[in-house]
């Protein structure tokens, strides 16, 4: 397995992802080639003292902008490091791609590079996320700021084989994100995207999930456009970063206060590992002809290593091969606009 990793995507490239990158071949043997600049690569591992020995590099002169328009991959942007490993990965030269690069370019890069799986609406980012039992996926993320109701049956199939390949989840429970638990409730998306989705063959369809309950366990997969999936995603992020932060404070109040915390800190140490981002890697990008991962922008080396173990899942559970079965048997009347 070759996994191709963009060495200059994300806030703090290269020197984190090079990191990542040798500890990911240390820990799993991974067969890895970094994208990017080879001079400043090998002075930045010279630099930090990151063994890099053993990757391939493949040259790439340019770094894509956060500010850049994500449709300029496909032009201005061609010889960046997203998108000569995203023509690398579509040409058979590595079986997945990590970026912790632009969401923007990464998705259009995907989709009109790597090219979509026949049968898929639209691609969808699909987060992984703790919960107060097991993590979920919720799809989608952002992909797609607004949707259709052929569009959310698809992120329920993708979702759906996303959990039981890389997760180990046998039936799981598909809920659409909504205000309500009843079937009446939301605008007419999800009026009408519940009834369909009531009606997907193969997909455990719990109903609607009220946004209160996702992080208590509601679902295993949670439907979503992806304007309200983002919405979600980064209100998960931001409270689970309060919560942390207050906690810290309240232990740190005072001496009694801390020593209080010696007797609680197995618990609060696994607290804050569930809560933490950094072990689920990153956003598959589902629905396109080959794995490609989303690693946070302010992915540390941690965060990256996980990132390419996720992109390894990716190819080991065949997540590509289970969704482009399953998409032949769906519906092709729809276009792949709507």
């Amino acid at each position: 397995m070759r996994i191709l990793a963009d060495a200059f995507g994300g806030d703090n490239a290269p020197s984190e992802i090079l990191k990542g990158c040798a500890a990911a071949r240390r820990a799993y043997g991974y067969d890895i080639t970094l994208v990017g600049d080879t001079q400043k690569i090998k002075a930045c591992a010279a630099h930090d003292g990151t063994d890099i020995s053993g990757m391939d590099i493949l040259q790439a002169d340019g770094v894509f902008s956060m500010e850049t328009q994500p449709t300029e991959i496909l032009k201005a942007g061609k010889d960046t490091s997203m998108a000569v490993g995203l023509r690398a990965l579509a040409s058979g030269a590595g079986d997945a791609f990590v970026s912790a690069g632009s969401t923007g370019a990464l998705l259009v890069g995907a989709t009109f590079l790597v090219k979509r799986i026949k049968g898929v609406k639209r691609p969808a980012l699909g987060a992984v996320m703790p919960s107060g039992t097991t993590p979920f996926i919720l799809v989608d993320t952002g992909a797609n700021a607004e949707g259709t109701v052929p569009m959310l049956c698809s992120f329920a199939r993708l979702g759906d084989i996303y959990m039981r390949q890389i997760l180990g989840v046998e039936n799981p429970r598909v809920g659409l994100a909504n205000i309500g638990t009843e079937a009446t409730k939301g605008t007419k998306l999800q009026i009408e995207a519940y009834q369909a989705l009531s009606e997907l063959p193969g997909i455990r369809f719990t109903g609607n999930v009220e946004v209160r309950d996702i992080p208590l366990g509601a679902a295993d997969v949670v439907v979503a456009d992806g304007f309200t999936g983002n919405v979600i995603l980064k209100m998960y992020e931001g409270v689970a970063k309060m919560m942390s932060n207050e906690i810290k404070a309240m232990f740190k109040k005072n001496p009694l206060t801390m020593l209080s915390y010696l007797g609680v800190k197995s618990g609060m140490d696994g607290f804050r590992k569930k809560l933490d981002y950094k072990q689920y890697g990153g956003a598959p990008i589902l629905g396109v002809q080959k794995p490609v991962i989303k690693a946070h922008g302010s992915s540390d080396a941690y965060a990256f290593q996980s990132a390419l173990r996720q992109a390894a899942d990716c190819v080991n559970g065949d997540v590509v091969g289970k969704i482009r079965e399953a998409m032949q048997h769906e519906p092709q009347s729809e276009s792949a606009g709507e």
